[in-house]
C-alpha cells in the first residue's frame, strides 16, 4: 500500500459511565468512526487516506478526529459533520475551522 496523503485518528477512548473526564466513546465515537469508515468505503478512499481508531487524544471535548500530517484537531465531532472534514479537509486541503478545538486544547 503507498503512503497516504492524510491520516485520520478518531479517539474511541472509554472510560465508562460517570467518569469525571468523560469520554469520546460515551460521546458518540462509535457512531463517527462508522461514518468515516461508511464514507471511505462508498467514495473508495481507502489506500488514498488511511483511518485509525485510537485511545485518547488528550483533550475531553470529543469525540476527537486528528488528521495528520497537518496535525487538525476536531472536538464534539458528530456523524453529520464527517461528510465535511472529508470534502474540505481531506479532498480540497481546507481544515474546516468552525470543528477545530480552540488553540489552548491543541
Amino acid at each position: 500500500m503507498p503512503k497516504p496523503e492524510k491520516h485520520v485518528f478518531i479517539c474511541g477512548q472509554n472510560r465508562g459511565p460517570g467518569h469525571p473526564r468523560g469520554s469520546c466513546a460515551q460521546s458518540g465515537a462509535g457512531t463517527v468512526w462508522d461514518e468515516f469508515a461508511m464514507a471511505f468505503q462508498q467514495r473508495n478512499l481507502n489506500g488514498r487516506f488511511a483511518l485509525t481508531n485510537t485511545g485518547c487524544l488528550g483533550p475531553c471535548n470529543g469525540p476527537h478526529v486528528l488528521v495528520y500530517p497537518e496535525g487538525v484537531m476536531y472536538g464534539n465531532v458528530s456523524a453529520a459533520d464527517v461528510a465535511t472534514i472529508i470534502d474540505e479537509h481531506l479532498l480540497s486541503d481546507t481544515p474546516v475551522e468552525k470543528l477545530q478545538v480552540p488553540p489552548f486544547i491543541w
